[in-house]
């Protein structure tokens, strides 16, 4: 059968980690685990759900706000539903299930839960259009939802027929008996116990036994089984290793052999490799291999990109993204690179079929660092790099291996000769060197290694594996995604032969004059030395930094109200055409909106309303003669309603979307971590509000995701120009990309600001980057985000949500606090930058 319609199914994931009973001890793994299973669930290799289609629940989450989500997704599904909770589990003196919320109170387990048989009425009842309804229970006593199922109990006759792998027939259920239903719909419910038994989280696992079990199959797949599993595959699996373990035994009650009728593509299609496996699992993490045996080597990326690798005692241990745990008997730092190559398994599979697998990653802990060798800092005559003669590089050398030419500082590649097609490279993240910036990745350097390994596993699956500040790591990712050569076959010989990929930057080309930087040589000899040049000499395209003082009816409003636009580079570069070739000068040229380049224009003429910024200038004041403007920038006044006429223009003849891929990989992982911290589509203003509110506190990892993603966008844009043309030149040194992309967001930004002046009177105070500020009485930015009489957001305005382009909340300052400091720093001082910067008060 099938991998179920992605589009027409729905899942709903609750995983409750906070509790405020005694009795009730924490289960920050239970949170953790629903968020890898959303993970593992999004991805096109294990099911595609659309990132819309997956509900992760927690972090103090209400009965009714579940039952809620459940009913939403159950009534939209019409292939299959998938709910599944992780916490703890109450029963009553009437073998009757609860499961246990924030508040849930041990002696009461009616108070503070959400009864199952609860949970179970809405599944059905909302759910009845869909095919499959599968409920998943990882908690204590879960076997009781047998009884309570309606798909009959499975016996221990039946269990052990279960593990004999025999499959249940078609329209049987798991006890034998006839099915409920004629047809092939019908319930499963998988439970991680029995109706008397607890279960576990083991200790140092980063998520629950069952769930552990249950991520590692799907991650990692089942030998064997062919191109895809079932869900009764995946459960045969998980309740041998737990059976194997001892661990209490999973169960499995199920209508119309529907286990078996849901399938899932298997990330281990092919035939099933014998011999001892290296140890698998959370639940296994601290198993070693029998003394005198031998381990077959990995699958290549069996697991995952990167590891965080940790020492205590003694042991050299490698947590890997997915939660794995490996041990490696490395002594030496060029020993661990060897048995990262052969053993562990590490990388990640390309980006697009002619680029290249991304390399291993290893992050060192201070433990590893000093392990190895490594000094408290990289030391010497650099503050980013080892110098030439320390012993680590001394000895790294004599095993074959070379730093590139950058060295070996906080972020290091080490390299030895290929063998055969296979690349020899590791990356190496040093945390105590300070690698991960906490500007971008917050505490992310001083979490434990596993929960660290999580957080960088979660950026690499979505983003892409780091090698560098978020700045250089961005710009891999362009050209991981549309690399700048192809394998084509030579027509006159009939070999295999590089040759350029058409959509990709090929090679490195110059800029035209005009959007040089200071000092580069195609300014050689045509200005003053010392010159500073002016805008009909230089192409200044920026984002807007303006501010106006407050009218008296604005002076009145209690607050002023930031709004930010969620990842505006990213935006901006949608279906953005853009130059791939070098420049062509041409004088008086008829202005081309489909023709990527530069062109002088004076657009002094053009008159708007003052209370807004001009959107021909980062600064937002008026032009005031001829100057260099992107094809955006100009294609904006044409559309509102002015005549240009160039005098003279850079362009490019060919042409392409280049940023396309870049911009969706990047909007689909920061939508999928807004998911994380709860901000999902289809949220009412106030419950989104809400979420923002809480989204540092209830999951630091997922926040950190989040703020690399978003340095990723904002830092790649940047190294697209700046003074990086002093290194060897590299076909992504593109100043006029940067330019177009930059100016194509500050022209969307004005478009709605002049959308909201229009038809709501509402005119920005002060704009910074993506924040704009807005007089507002009171300081939800509800206020500012004005709705048409059917109550619906104003087309073409800002609108609240959790997409690219769309605008979440930046913070508000009181108007007596704005006045008060702009007394006191003059003018210009900007209440954009301020609250954009994380001054705000939250609403």
């Amino acid at each position: 059968m099938p991998v179920p319609d992605p589009n027409a199914s729905r899942a709903v994931l609750i995983g409750v980690g906070d509790y405020g009973h005694q009795d009730l001890e924490p289960l920050p793994a239970a949170a953790a685990g629903a968020r890898r299973l959303a993970e593992l669930l999004r991805d096109p290799s294990v099911w595609g759900l659309p990132a819309s289609h997956v509900t992760v629940l927690g972090a103090g989450v209400s009965g009714s706000r579940i039952l809620g989500a459940v009913r939403d997704a159950a009534l939209e599904a019409t292939d299959t539903l998938l709910v599944h909770f992780a916490g703890h589990g109450l029963r009553d003196r009437d073998e009757k299930l609860y499961l246990a919320l924030a508040e849930a109170d041990a002696d009461h387990p009616q108070i503070g839960t959400l009864p199952y048989r609860t949970l179970r009425d809405v599944v059905r009842q909302a759910g009845y259009r869909a095919r499959h309804r599968v409920t998943v229970l990882d908690c204590c006593y879960s076997g009781l939802a047998g009884a309570m199922s309606g798909a009959g109990e499975a016996t221990r006759e039946d269990l052990a027929h279960a593990l004999d792998e025999t499959v249940h027939p078609a329209g049987h259920g798991a006890d034998g008996g006839e099915a409920v239903d004629g047809d092939d719909h019908g319930d499963c419910v998988l439970t991680s116990a029995p109706a008397t038994r607890r279960s576990f989280v083991p200790p140092g696992a980063p998520f629950p036994e069952f769930t552990g079990e249950l991520i590692s199959v799907l991650e990692h797949g089942i030998a064997g089984v062919g191109p895809e599993l079932s869900l009764e595959d995946a459960w045969r699996a998980v309740r041998r290793r737990m059976a194997r373990r001892g661990s209490s035994e999973p169960q499995q009650f199920a209508q119309n052999a529907v286990a078996t009728r849901i399938r899932l593509r298997n990330r281990a299609a092919g035939p099933a490799t014998a011999g001892p496996r290296l140890p698998a699992g959370p639940a296994t993490a601290g198993l070693r291999l029998p003394a005198g045996s031998s381990a077959p080597g990995p699958r290549p990326f069996e697991n995952g990109p990167l590891a965080v690798v940790d020492a205590e005692d003694g042991t050299v241990r490698a947590y890997c993204a997915g939660g794995r745990v490996l041990y490696s008997p490395a002594t030496t730092l060029a020993e661990l690179l060897e048995w990262t190559l052969t053993r562990a398994g590490l990388g990640a599979p390309r980006l697009h079929r002619h680029g290249r697998d991304a390399d291993p990653l290893l992050a060192l802990t201070p433990a590893a660092a000093e392990r190895f060798g490594l000094p408290r800092g990289p030391g010497g005559g650099s503050r980013w790099s080892l110098p030439d003669g320390h012993e680590v590089l001394v000895r790294l050398r004599r095993a074959g291996w070379q730093p590139t030419r950058i060295g070996f500082g906080p972020w290091a590649r080490l390299y030895r000769p290929s063998r055969g097609n296979r690349r020899q490279c590791v990356q190496l993240c040093v945390l105590p060197w300070g690698a991960l910036d906490p500007r971008h990745w917050g505490a992310t350097a001083q979490l434990p290694p596993a929960e660290a390994a999580r957080v960088l596993g979660t950026y690499a699956e979505r983003v892409i594996t780091p090698g560098g500040s978020p700045g250089a790591t961005g710009l891999s990712l362009m050209t991981a995604l549309r690399p700048p050569t192809r394998t084509v076959r030579d027509k006159r010989t009939g070999a295999w032969v590089s040759a350029p990929n058409p959509a990709a930057l090929t090679e490195a080309v110059d800029c035209a004059p005009c959007e040089a930087p200071d000092g580069h040589p195609v300014l050689a000899g045509l200005h003053p030395p010392s010159h500073r040049r002016t805008p009909d000499q230089v192409l200044m395209e920026e984002a807007h930094s303006w501010q106006r003082p407050p009218t008296d009816a604005e002076l009145r409003a209690s607050h002023v109200v930031g709004i930010r636009v969620n990842l505006a580079p990213v935006g901006a570069a949608s279906r953005l055409s853009l130059g791939l070739d070098a420049p062509v000068h041409v004088r008086r040229p008829g202005f081309d909106k489909t023709l990527p380049g530069s062109w002088l224009v004076d657009l002094s003429h053009i008159t708007l309303d003052a209370r807004l910024p001009s959107p021909f200038t980062p600064h937002g004041r008026p032009p005031t003669g001829p100057a260099w403007y992107t094809t955006p920038t100009l294609a904006y006044a044409v559309e509102l309603g002015f005549a240009v006429h160039p005098l003279e223009a850079y362009v490019r003849t060919r042409s392409a979307p280049y940023l396309d891929p870049w911009y969706e990989r990047l909007r689909d992982g920061y939508v999928a971590t807004m998911a994380d911290l709860g901000m999902v589509p289809g949220l009412t203003d106030k419950e989104l509000l809400d979420a923002m509110a809480r989204r540092h506190r209830s999951d630091p990892g997922a926040a950190a995701v989040l703020g690399a993603i978003e340095a990723t966008a904002e830092g790649g844009l940047a190294l697209l120009g700046g003074q990086s043309w002093q290194v060897p030149q590299r076909p992504t040194w593109r100043p006029d990309i940067r330019a177009a992309v930059t100016a194509r967001g500050r022209v969307n930004m004005h478009r709605k600001m002049l959308t909201s002046a229009r038809k709501a009177g509402l005119f920005p105070l002060a704009v910074f980057g993506d924040c704009v500020v807005y007089a507002s009485d009171g300081p939800s930015p509800l206020n500012v985000l004005p709705r048409t009489p059917e109550d619906e957001p104003l087309l073409g305005g800002f609108r609240l949500g959790v997409s690219p382009g769309l605008v979440t909340y930046a913070g508000a300052r009181t108007m007596r606090w704005s006045e008060a400091v702009r007394a006191e720093h003059g003018p210009d001082f900007n209440v954009a930058q301020d609250i954009a910067t994380g001054g705000g008060e939250e609403p």
